[in-house]
């Protein structure tokens, strides 16, 4: 199933050939510094199937993305149901990625979360797309300025599922984009 695809790049589902990549990326320190840890190959496995079992039952979550040139997978991007009740009430949708290091700086995140909030409030009709991350994740929060959204302080939070033993992880700023601003984002010429 493909998702949109732009000039580079193709969201699409996951294919079992793409665990390996999955996998690799969960237990890359670099990718993973602002989580609280690293993933096992099982453990990773098991993310990978709940995410897959979600999006086949809702629509929503956290799709591969791969290079259209090949198709080899480079990370994921999606729009998924955020897990961070009671800060984000349930129904709530988050735009997220996560990209192979050797892929990073050329683009390709802010390439296809463009397209997604284009199909987010296109094609699923949402009022709101959210991102989150942790405050030093400056790479995260710039992808998320540069694809319109907007920091919402009043809904910053420390993130439910953040150890205690992780105090410099827990806090998380919110971004957020209406479908009425990126409308009137779309609209405006480059």
């Amino acid at each position: 199933m493909i998702v949109c695809e732009t000039a580079r790049l193709r969201v699409r589902g996951w294919l079992d050939s793409d665990r390996d990549l999955f996998a690799a990326i969960n237990s890359d320190a670099t990718v993973m510094e602002f989580f609280p840890h690293r993933r096992s190959r099982a453990e990773a496995d098991a993310l990978f199937d709940r995410n897959s079992r979600s999006i086949r039952e809702t629509g929503f979550g956290f799709f591969a993305l791969a290079l259209r040139t090949d198709d080899a997978p480079i990370g994921f991007c999606g729009l998924a149901l955020t897990n961070a009740e009671p800060h984000l009430p349930d129904g709530t949708i988050e735009i997220g990625w996560r990209l192979a290091l050797p892929h990073w700086g050329k683009g390709y995140v802010t390439e296809a979360a463009r397209a997604l909030l284009h199909c987010g409030f296109t094609q699923r009709k949402l009022d709101e797309i959210v991102a989150f991350a942790v405050p030093a994740n400056t790479r995260s929060t710039a992808v998320m300025k540069r694809i319109g959204m907007r920091p919402d302080p009043l809904r910053d939070f420390d993130h439910p599922h953040v150890p205690d033993t992780h105090p410099h992880l827990k806090r998380h700023v919110v971004y957020a984009i209406t479908a009425k601003e990126w409308g009137r984002d779309a609209a405006r010429p480059d």
